[in-house]
């Protein structure tokens, strides 16, 4: 059977897989103000670990989607074990399935680099009330790469593309966000950050291939750690 990344990461059930992990994530949200009234929408939520942060720390309203049915069932897990009640919805963020001006916020980490942008960004802004929050922790470029070398990238990790901040910037801009606030934030460079995750929900059976694509994912980190970067976008409607 041929695994992605994505399903590398599903399988180890890795939460904090993103840059900066759940500490960044902390940081992030507290700049916000979130309160009980809040409504707040984790896209690609993976296991839930912020998602149950958001509703264990502001018992806020929180739902959760992932097109990752496995993602799905662990997260589901996650909040039955600690008794949370969050909606959570397996689903394609290119597609949302709720109405129009449904959430206060939405918080994306590294979500959308991996879909069609032209598709997913109109989406998060339908689904936000006006003057609602995008919160999007993601991966960047800090030069130009030419093709033969972002191709091994693009296809290890499933990406239709990798921008760079200004790019970022133009896309955003073009799915009619307003008040565009970029952020950056400095990652260890001792250890790449999947590594540096906490938080683990492994399935029964891991294959061998699991563990090369996690090998693989190392290898490139270490790579190209000088020129892949991430920020966070934080845009209002």
């Amino acid at each position: 059977m041929a695994y992605t990344y994505l399903d590398c990461l599903a399988s180890f059930g890795i939460g904090g897989a993103h840059p900066g992990g759940l500490q960044l994530s902390k940081k992030i949200l507290s700049r916000e103000n979130i309160t009980k009234k809040t409504s707040i929408l984790d896209v690609g939520c993976g296991t839930g670990q912020t998602a149950a942060y958001l509703a264990e720390t502001y018992q806020c309203d929180v739902t959760c989607l992932d097109q990752n049915e496995m993602m799905v069932e662990k997260a589901k897990k996650r909040f039955q074990d600690r008794n949370l009640a969050i909606e959570t919805k397996c689903g394609s963020v290119e597609r949302l399935p709720f109405a129009n001006h449904s959430f206060d916020l939405i918080l994306s980490e590294s979500v959308a680099t991996f879909t069609d942008l032209s598709k997913t960004l109109p989406e998060l802004r339908r689904v936000l009330k006006p003057n609602g929050v995008l919160l999007a922790t993601e991966m960047v470029l800090e030069e130009p790469l030419p093709k033969k070398e972002l191709t091994p990238l693009l296809e290890f990790y499933g990406m239709p593309q990798i921008l760079m901040e200004p790019e970022w910037h133009a896309v955003l801009q073009k799915a009619e966000f307003h008040q565009i606030e970029i952020d950056t934030f400095p990652l260890p460079t001792t250890e790449p950050e999947i590594e540096n995750a906490t938080d683990f929900s492994l399935s029964e059976h891991l294959d061998d291939e699991l563990y090369d694509i996690l090998e693989q994912h190392e290898q490139l980190t270490k790579q190209y750690q000088q020129i892949l970067a991430f920020r966070v976008f934080r845009c209002t409607t």
